[in-house]
């Protein structure tokens, strides 16, 4: 039976159902067995074209979806806007026509703009996965930090996972929330008053500004990266100083040892190293860090391969 998404696109959590999340975790266990063997590649997308069009600067979410997509056979087509026509003026919408006329069947897209893979949906005749909008969403990093608790903990439902840092400006944190409470999780958001969002209560979580509060609750701690980028002057507009962010919300061995429990610790990456984590935690055995990474391309396999279950393979004239 060829199962696919009950969603045409993946643009955001909400597209998909619980029922949605656990096929991509089952369809993933079985990608995790190809990436364990001598020949890691399968015929699965042979007769498919996806474009990764990135008009933001990404190293492991570009890379982690190209391998996926080669892993399954697919024919590629990577566009950087830094190097296209888009800095001579060409609408997102002419650019992505101009690659469709290729005949591309999916289109995976990074863009500034919340709600930019929305806007492209409606305009263009292709499956879309957005491999992160702005400070929106990015749902392929939800998935995969979710199948890595599940891997680790061996379930969802019930597991406590505190998200730490800049979740203002954090596109990881927004999914997971959305993500997590679809399977059943609790979940406690901690950081800076200056970095938490005003509507996070609306999303059915807690809130706390004490670190050492929060990783005595949890079971999983998914440490955020700061996003310096994202905030402006010298990036350092909503704290006094990286040092002080540190000491108040950086996790060092002395506070996990001080915890008490041993509990999961995750980041999305890149790694602020010294700041929201240090080495000695990141590097540890209690961190599935890694273990994210290489869960990332099993994941973006199973997205790629249920969304292209509903693609037209009859051959285009």
């Amino acid at each position: 039976m060829n199962e696919a998404l009950s969603a045409r696109h993946l643009l955001g959590i909400d597209d998909l159902t619980a029922e949605d999340v656990e096929l991509v975790f089952r369809t993933a266990d079985g990608f995790k067995e190809v990436l364990a063997r001598p020949i890691k590649k399968v015929p699965s997308l042979r007769d498919i074209t996806v474009a990764n069009i990135f008009f933001e600067n990404s190293t492991r979410t570009r890379i982690s979806f190209e391998l996926a997509e080669k892993r399954l056979s697919a024919d590629v087509v990577n566009f950087s806007s830094s190097s296209s026509s888009t800095k001579k003026g060409e609408t997102l919408v002419d650019t992505v026509n101009n690659i469709l006329a290729m005949k591309v069947d999916m289109v995976v897209m990074r863009h500034a703009d919340p709600g930019a893979g929305v806007f492209l949906s409606r305009h263009v005749d292709a499956r879309i996965v957005n491999a992160g909008d702005g400070t929106h969403e990015h749902p392929t990093q939800a998935l995969l930090d979710a199948y890595s608790i599940r891997e680790k903990l061996g379930r969802i439902k019930g597991v406590k996972v505190a998200i730490v840092g800049d979740i203002l400006h954090s596109r990881v944190a927004l999914s997971n929330i959305l993500c997590l409470r679809k399977l059943g999780a609790e979940v406690v958001l901690c950081g800076p008053t200056t970095l938490m969002p005003r509507y996070a209560k609306e999303l059915g979580v807690e809130v706390t500004h004490d670190l050492n509060e929060a990783l005595r609750w949890c079971d999983v701690a998914n440490m955020l990266r700061i996003q310096l980028e994202r905030q402006g002057g010298d990036g350092i507009a909503n704290f006094p100083s990286l040092r002080e962010y540190a000491m108040l919300f950086g996790l060092d061995r002395k506070r996990y040892e001080a915890i008490g429990k041993p509990i999961v610790i995750m980041h999305p990456g890149p790694i602020n190293r010294g700041v929201e984590i240090t080495s000695e935690v990141a590097d540890g055995t209690a961190s599935i860090i890694l273990d994210q990474v290489q869960n990332g391309v099993a994941v973006r396999m199973a997205v790629l391969f249920l969304l292209a279950g509903g693609v037209d393979r009859t051959p285009k004239a």
